[in-house]
């Protein structure tokens, strides 16, 4: 199991950013959370099958089909032992 943090820069609020990152980290079977941090970025934890967070780092990259991603920043973490995925406030 792996954890990472990815905090995703551009015009990523209010393009269903945080509601498309669950719907695919669940598909991936990955556990975190999502929201959208106040300087206009949103911030990813993802937690789970290597190959599985990976691909959901991947999907950041690009999100969802209205979002511009600029910028990506990821970090590796200590996983926690998180059961789900949620959407922050």
């Amino acid at each position: 199991m792996i954890r990472r943090k990815v905090v995703v820069h551009g015009d990523v609020q209010g393009v269903g950013f945080r509601w498309s990152c669950a719907r695919e980290a669940e598909l991936l079977g990955v556990r975190g959370w999502v929201l959208n941090r106040a300087d206009g970025a949103v911030e990813v934890v993802a937690e789970g099958d290597p190959a599985a967070v990976e691909q959901l780092v991947t999907w950041a990259r690009h999100g969802p089909r209205h979002a511009v991603v600029s910028r990506v920043e990821v970090v590796e973490e200590a996983p926690q032992g998180l059961r789900d995925f949620q959407i922050e406030a």
